[in-house]
């Protein structure tokens, strides 16, 4: 029989344990465990593969070969893998499911053989953006093998050398020769742009496609790179050292198989780092009698002469220029920037000519820069020389265009630095000419191409500008990005990855500078204002909320009173609204939010409304005020048909739908869902995209939830998967998250327990990458029922406790009362009658003040089985008949049903057989289907016993395990 196969000679090393493929043994610190053979297969398979999804098919496959079996096979032996390993077991993480498409080995993994891993070449990492290397690197291949062989054994390295040495072509040249082991991914993360240090956090997430959803991104980060293994490299970070080191150390101490390579002119000086000082270009020596051919072998002629050649001049060196060119690489410190620049003036001015430029230049730099590092004193000289090359139009285009941060398109460079007398087709020229002298870099992003200045140069040009060129620019750059703004920000929430931000977030650097100046002590508020009201969609579609937040703070202290009511300060204060939501979840939103209300009424624009209530409708679900969410829902609903548009009316029916759900209407609830979800996909420029989803996708989970307390609970799980299925292919994590929640509570409610665990995994997983803390909480709360109804309800009390207590102190209020049922019947299992009367109490009373009604006839019922625990059986029998006509005046027939079950024990125990089996028929007649959930399988037992199950005694299922009718 086949065997899967793995490194037949090493070990690999996860958590406490060590897996010998060869010898087919694993260990637990030294002892052996005992496995049996078709779960060591899975073992050896999914450890083989680390941080890849396996599919059950593949993996049926490789375990038996020879043999077509049943998926409940490999379900079986994955249960025993898992209770071998402990997996699940104080916070132990190996093997992760996920739901519907296979398992997953994500526990950190070290090998004792650097052998080959089968498959591990193919990934893939869909976030790379790594630049490809030149064809010829001259003279640094001894520099790439040395750093090779620190990459492999050291967590950082960093690459350290003066500026226009070459040290982010060393770091692009090394990345693509080390990406086929790094899961063929390394990813560039430029820091040059960034003139805040902390942005250095949410600059990096953005590049990896995470959304920066809190205030502090480095948690989700963390968690997002904790199992990956991949190259990260961090160029240009001299500017922002200290928060750059303190990221890396934070990075190498939570994810040990990422490496990190560094460019900067400074050491991280953090441990685990190597500091490789790269050195300049060796050059020839000025030594009597050297041979030609022996000048032009040395990396820096050889780069210059290429160089030369690339430009496009006739050029074939003799032995008098073969001196000319040692002396000049000389000149410049053998420093590649420097050789690049002067080679292509050769075309121009010849050797000789280009020597005697770089002389003079070089002489004038000395003297103006003495306390400058000699580095940094030939680069300056050879910028300074350059400058002087250019022609006075093509200066004045240069100066012009520092005004940028990073890169910029031709259309933004138009229309920030046209002039009258500069039109056109001579700032085009200009800008061709200067790409030619390698003053500008030109990159192409798919059909369009992107420019930039190099950090130096644009330095060098901003000091040339004066202060009424500089005033002009600022205000004409700030004013050109707000149109930008407001042109491009409604495609941003369709934008899911970091390849596809990656324009538009070079944009956003130009947004920061353009508010840093207009805020600033030369600014001009005015412009500020616009920019940022312009700003407040995008922040908020792209997760970016301290910025959010900052700015529109900012923007609304600096209001005159002509700013009042108007429209800039109604999406200010809706971003600052939501910005603290989304940030602190305190009621210091709603001042803000209603603010904004306020104004877009007094406007009469629909669609302006419809922007702020659903962010308010959203703030009153989030914090518990179910009552004013409905109002808010109803409110939303009216606005959104009076737009006239589909996608706004689409999503007027979710936020009605959501809020009739919690608030105990389900029949309505269920029409207004159903109706969002027939709706069609809303387009790319939606009103819908302003709050970050849509109401299409998000009403599946609420839906399903709806169809089981209403009494159809295959529907519910058929809902369900479906909600969950298109959420997971739509790639959107809220959308996701929320399908997850809803389904989750079905299965729960179904007693499917497995089908629950498998998605609580992907849910904590999902939202703990995405920061979203709340959604865990609820997972980790979910977790702690499964606990309970497996027989450990001392853990899921305490795991409950913790939850609730949780999510008081953050305001997320939404699922609370459905955890407080949870703790309520594991308190019931310890015994603890008195403090689940005490909480059940409480609960109810909470239920009327907040209108989370759909709960209520639940919660009556478990108040009434609690008091027949104490011989208070009329006051349970009251509670419990009290359950049952709430339900039925809801249509939560699933609630009837459990209810209508204690009630028929407690006439069983008085010996009311007969009345207790009526009762049961009467609500099994309304169920078709459902028929083998937990719950109706007890109500037809008690029903053919004449009710004669004891409250609180459940039947056992065929495989010897209780069928629990929870409490």
């Amino acid at each position: 029989m086949t065997r899967a196969t793995g490194d037949a000679a090493g070990e690999l090393f996860f958590g406490p344990f060590c897996l010998n493929v060869g010898q087919r043994l694993l260990a637990k610190e030294g002892v052996p465990v005992d496995l049996g053979a078709r779960a060591l297969d899975l073992l050896i398979a999914l450890a083989s593969a680390p941080n890849t999804l396996l599919s059950k098919h593949e993996l049926m496959s490789r375990i038996w070969p020879d043999v077509v079996v049943e998926e409940g096979n490999l379900r079986f032996h994955m249960t025993g893998l898992r209770k071998a390993l402990g997996d699940g077991q104080d916070g132990a993480r190996y093997i992760t499911t996920i739901p519907g498409r296979g398992y997953c080995f994500v526990a950190p993994i070290k090998s004792s053989s650097p052998a080959h891993v089968p498959g591990h070449d193919a990934i893939k990492f869909r976030h790379a953006n790594l630049p490809h290397r030149l064809e010829r690197m001259v003279g640094r291949d001894g520099d790439i093998l040395n750093l090779s062989g620190r990459v492999s054994k050291y967590p950082v390295v960093s690459i350290v050398g003066g500026g226009g040495v070459g040290k982010t072509t060393v770091a692009i040249a090394l990345a693509n020769h080390l990406a086929g082991s790094f899961d063929g991914a390394a990813v560039l993360a430029d820091f040059g742009t960034l003139s805040d240090p902390s942005l250095v956090s949410p600059a990096l997430a953005s590049m990896l496609g995470i959304p920066v959803g809190s205030h502090d991104v480095r948690p989700s980060l963390l968690a997002y790179l904790r199992d990956k293994h991949i190259l990260l490299v961090f160029d240009t970070c001299e500017h922002v050292v200290d928060t750059v080191a303190d990221l890396a150390a934070s990075i190498i101490d939570a994810a040990p198989q990422v490496r990190i390579l560094v460019t900067s002119r400074e050491a991280l000086r953090i441990e685990g780092e190597s500091i490789y000082k790269l050195e300049t270009l060796a050059c020839a020596p000025d030594e009597p009698g050297i041979t030609a051919e022996t000048i032009l072998s040395y990396p820096a002629s050889q780069l210059f002469v290429e160089r030369v050649a690339a430009s496009g001049a006739a050029f074939a060196a003799s032995k008098e220029d073969a001196h000319i060119i040692a002396a000049i690489c000389r000149k410049l410190d053998g420093m590649a920037l420097a050789l690049e620049l002067a080679a292509r003036r050769v075309e121009t001015y010849g050797l000789s000519q280009t020597a005697a430029l770089l002389d003079q230049h070089l002489a004038l730099a000395w003297v103006g820069s003495r306390n400058a590092p000699p580095r940094q004193k030939t680069l300056q000289a050879t910028l300074d020389w350059s400058f002087g090359l250019l022609s006075e139009l093509e200066r004045t285009v240069l100066r012009r265009l520092a005004i940028f941060v990073g890169d910029f398109t031709l259309d933004a460079a138009w229309e920030v630095i046209a002039t009258p007398s500069l039109d056109r087709p001579a700032l085009f020229s200009a800008i061709d000419s200067l790409v030619a002298k390698s003053l500008l870099s030109a990159t192409s992003f798919g059909a369009m191409m992107r420019y930039r200045l190099l950090d130096t140069t644009r330095a060098y040009a901003l000091h040339g500008q004066t202060a009424d060129d500089r005033a002009g620019l600022a205000a004409s750059h700030a004013s050109y990005y707000r149109r930008w703004l407001e042109q491009f920000g409604p495609d941003w929430p369709t934008l899911s990855n970091g390849p596809e931000r990656l324009p538009y977030f070079l944009g956003i650097n130009n947004v920061r500078a353009a508010l840093e100046w207009a805020f600033g002590d030369n600014g001009n508020a005015d412009i500020g204002i616009s920019l940022a009201a312009a700003a407040v969609p995008v922040f908020q579609a792209m997760s970016l909320f301290p910025e959010c937040q900052r700015w529109s703070e900012r923007a609304l202290s600096s209001m005159g009173d002509h700013y009042q009511e108007s429209r800039e300060e109604m999406h200010l204060q809706a971003g600052l609204g939501m910005s603290r939501m989304y940030l602190h979840g305190g009621r210091d939103a709603l001042p803000a939010l209603t603010r904004s209300l306020e104004i877009a009424e007094g406007r009469g624009n629909a669609v302006d409304q419809l922007k702020v209530l659903g962010p308010l409708n959203m703030f009153h679900l989030r914090t518990g005020d179910f009552k004013s969410a409905l109002q808010c829902a109803y409110r939303c609903s009216s606005v959104a048909e009076a737009t006239e548009e589909p996608s706004a009316i689409s999503l007027g029916h979710f936020f009605l739908g959501n809020s009739l759900h919690f608030g105990g209407q389900l029949s309505r609830a269920r029409l207004e869902l159903e109706a969002a979800l027939a709706s069609d996909p809303l387009p790319i420029r939606a009103p819908g995209s302003y709050v970050g989803f849509q109401g299409r996708g998000l009403s599946g989970g609420i839906l399903a939830r709806n169809l089981w307390l209403q009494g159809f609970p295959d529907q519910a799980a058929a809902r369900a998967r479906q909600a969950i299925k298109e959420a997971a292919e739509a790639d959107h994590s809220l959308t996701l998250c929320i399908a997850l929640l809803g389904g989750i509570a079905v299965f729960l409610w179904r007693g499917d327990l497995e089908s629950a665990q498998e998605h609580i995994d992907w849910l904590i997983s999902r939202a703990g990458l995405h920061s979203l803390s709340p959604y865990v909480l609820v997972a980790r709360g979910f977790e702690a029922e499964i606990a309970i109804r497996r027989g450990d309800p001392s853990a899921g009390v305490d795991g409950l406790r913790r939850c609730i207590e949780r999510l008081h102190a953050s305001t997320y209020e939404v699922f609370t009362t459905m955890l407080e049922i949870s703790l309520i019947k594991g308190l019931a299992a310890l015994r603890k009658v008195d403090e689940g009367l005490m909480r059940v109490e409480k609960a109810i009373q909470s239920v009327e003040t907040k209108g989370d009604f759909c709960y209520g006839p639940e919660l009556l019922r478990i108040k009434g089985h609690l008091l027949g625990s104490t011989s208070a059986s009329d006051e349970a029998r009251h509670c419990i008949a009290g359950a049952i006509a709430a339900s039925r005046k809801m249509s939560a027939r699933s609630w009837e049903l459990r209810a209508s079950c204690d009630l028929a024990a407690l006439e069983a125990d008085l010996g009311k057989k007969k009345e207790a089996a009526t009762i049961l028929r009467l609500v099994l007649d309304a169920f078709d289907e459902g028929h083998d959930t937990n719950d109706l399988r007890l109500a037809k037992d008690m029903s053919m016993h004449d009710g004669d199950v004891p409250i609180g005694i459940h039947p056992p299922q065929a495989n010897g395990v209780p069928r629990s009718r929870q409490l």
